[in-house]
C-alpha cells in the first residue's frame, strides 16, 4: 500500500472538512424520521432523492428497490425504498458492500435539547443534529472518502456496493427479505460488509466491533372494561388494568437488572476463564461511563462486569406505557385498556421464538396468581438474534490495521449492546465476513437529546475508510 497515496486523501480530506460539515448539515436537515407517519414524505426524500443523486454524483449505478406499503398501517403508509447501487466493477477487485440507514429518530427541541435537533450546531468541535452520529454522518463518511479519491484522480482499490435503507430506526421493515432476494443476484460477489452504525467504547481509543445482542420487543396489553372510568364513582371495586400491568413489569425485572423470567437464562453461554482475560486489556473507565451517563452509581462495580453486562448478558428494559394519562396536570380516571411496552436484549443462543413463549407463559402464570379477571395478551412486534463475528477474519485485520494506520495504536475489539439486526443477515446472504468499523464516540448520545458527532471523529473516521479501502485491496483474494 501506498503511504503516500493515503497521505494525498488525508490531506484532501483535512483541507475539505468545513464543506463537509456544511453537507452534512444539509443532510441533517432532512427530518426523515422514518417512525412517525408526518415526516414519511421526507424519509422518502433522504433516500430517494439525497441518497440517490449523491451516490450518482460520484458515478454509481443506483437502483431504488420499492417495499410496498408499511404492515399494519391505516390508511396504507408507503415504505421508504431501499438503496442498491455499485461503483467499480472490476473482477481483479474486492468488492465491500457497505451498509448504512438514512432514517433517524424523533426529535423535539421540547424534548430537552439544547439546540434546534434538525440545524447542525457545532459548539467546541461538537457537531450537534439528529442523525449527525446515527448514521447520516457515517454515510456521508464515506461519500466523501470517496469523492476524494475521484478529486485526486486516484484509482479506488476496490469494488463497492452499497444497500442503505430508511427503515432502521422502525425495524428495518422489508430489508431482511430483501436482501435475502438478492442473495444470489446483487450480493453474490460480495468478499466484505463493513457497517459504519455503532460507537467507540470510550472517548479515546478507537475499536472494531465484532458482536451484537439481538432484541425482541413486547407489547403487554390489559383490559378491564369498556371504556375509561372514573376513578372517585369506581376506584376500589373494579380490578384496574393499569394496576395490573404495574404487578407485570414489577415480576420481569429486579432492580440490580437480574431478569426474572423462568428459563430466560438457559441458554446463556457460561463464561469461561479465556474470555473473562479479554475484557482486562479494554480501554474502559467505569467512572467515566457514569458520568456520561449522569448517573451516581452502576449496577455492577467492575470493568469486566460492566462490559459483560453490556455486551453477552441479556438484559431486560421497560420502555413505556400506552393508554394512560401522561400529560400535566391531574386527570382522575381508571384507563380501562393499557399498553406495557418492554424489550429483552438477546445473546447467542437464545431464539427469538422461544423467548416469545418464556414470555407468555410466565406472564400468564403471574397475572394469574393475582386473581384478576382482567384480559391479558402478550404479542412481539419484532425480533432479532445476536449476532457474532470472528475477529480473526482478514476483513477485521484490515480494519484493525486501518485504525492503528491513522491513531498509531491497536484498535479494541468490542461488542455492542444494542442491535442491528441486519448485520446477521447480511452475514447468511454473503456467506462473508461482515465487520462494524465506527468512527463515533460513547458521548454521542445516539437516539438521546443532544447527539452529536465531534467533529475530529468525522475527519479521523474518514481516514480509517480510506484506509480500510486499501487494507482490502491487499488481502489476496479468496
Amino acid at each position: 500500500m501506498s503511504a503516500k497515496k493515503l497521505d494525498q486523501i488525508n490531506d484532501h480530506l483535512t483541507a475539505n472538512i468545513d464543506k463537509y460539515v456544511k453537507e452534512l448539515g444539509n443532510a441533517v436537515g432532512i427530518k426523515s424520521v422514518s417512525g412517525d407517519p408526518q415526516y414519511r414524505e421526507e424519509t422518502r426524500r433522504m433516500v430517494a432523492e439525497y441518497g440517490k443523486n449523491e451516490l450518482e454524483r460520484l458515478g454509481a449505478t443506483v437502483e431504488l428497490r420499492e417495499l410496498g406499503t408499511e404492515p399494519g398501517t391505516n390508511p396504507p403508509l408507503q415504505l421508504p425504498p431501499v438503496i442498491l447501487a455499485q461503483l467499480g466493477n472490476d473482477p481483479a477487485k474486492k468488492t465491500v458492500c457497505i451498509y448504512g440507514h438514512l432514517d433517524v429518530q424523533p426529535a423535539e427541541k421540547s424534548d430537552g435539547w439544547n439546540t434546534e435537533p434538525f440545524v447542525l450546531t457545532e459548539i467546541d468541535g461538537k457537531m450537534y443534529g439528529r442523525g449527525s452520529t446515527d448514521d447520516k454522518g457515517p454515510v456521508l463518511a464515506w461519500f466523501n472518502v470517496i469523492e476524494a479519491y475521484q478529486k485526486l484522480n486516484l484509482d479506488i482499490p476496490i469494488n463497492i456496493k452499497f444497500c442503505f435503507e430508511g427503515m432502521e430506526e422502525s425495524g428495518s421493515v422489508g430489508l431482511e427479505e430483501l436482501v435475502m432476494s438478492e442473495k444470489d443476484k446483487f450480493f453474490k460477489d460480495v468478499d466484505f460488509t463493513c457497517i459504519s452504525d455503532n460507537y467507540w467504547l470510550g472517548q479515546t481509543t478507537p475499536c472494531v466491533t465484532y458482536g451484537l445482542r439481538g432484541i425482541s420487543y413486547f407489547l403487554v396489553e390489559v383490559k378491564c372494561a369498556k371504556q375509561d372510568l372514573h376513578s372517585g364513582v369506581h376506584g376500589g371495586v373494579v380490578h384496574e388494568a393499569m394496576t395490573d400491568l404495574c404487578h407485570i413489569f414489577n415480576s420481569l425485572v429486579s432492580s440490580d437488572g437480574s431478569i426474572k423470567i423462568d428459563h430466560m437464562n438457559d441458554d446463556v453461554k457460561p463464561l469461561t476463564p479465556e474470555e473473562e482475560a479479554t475484557y482486562e486489556p479494554i480501554d474502559f473507565d467505569t467512572e467515566v461511563y457514569k458520568q456520561e451517563l449522569g448517573v451516581t452509581q452502576l449496577a455492577h462495580n467492575s470493568k469486566a462486569k460492566v462490559l459483560q453486562h453490556r455486551w453477552r448478558f441479556p438484559s431486560l428494559s421497560i420502555h413505556g406505557v400506552e393508554g394512560a394519562f401522561y400529560g400535566a396536570g391531574a386527570k382522575t380516571v381508571i384507563p380501562h385498556n393499557v399498553i406495557g411496552k418492554f424489550s429483552i436484549r438477546l445473546v447467542p443462543n437464545m431464539d427469538p421464538n422461544k423467548v416469545l413463549k418464556l414470555v407468555q407463559d410466565y406472564i400468564a402464570k403471574v397475572h394469574a396468581a393475582t386473581g384478576s379477571p382482567n384480559t391479558v395478551s402478550v404479542t412481539s412486534i419484532h425480533g432479532a438474534p445476536a449476532w457474532v463475528g470472528d475477529f480473526n477474519d482478514v476483513n477485521f485485520t484490515a480494519g484493525r490495521n486501518a485504525v492503528k494506520r491513522v491513531f498509531g495504536r491497536e484498535a479494541d475489539l468490542t461488542r455492542e449492546g444494542g442491535s442491528i439486526p441486519i448485520t446477521l443477515t447480511f452475514e447468511e446472504a454473503t456467506g462473508k465476513s461482515v465487520m462494524l468499523l465506527p468512527i463515533g464516540s460513547s458521548d454521542d448520545a445516539a437516539h438521546s437529546q443532544n447527539e452529536k458527532l465531534n467533529r475530529s471523529n468525522f475527519l479521523n473516521g474518514m481516514k480509517v475508510l480510506a484506509a480500510y479501502f486499501e487494507e482490502i485491496a491487499n488481502l489476496s483474494k479468496k
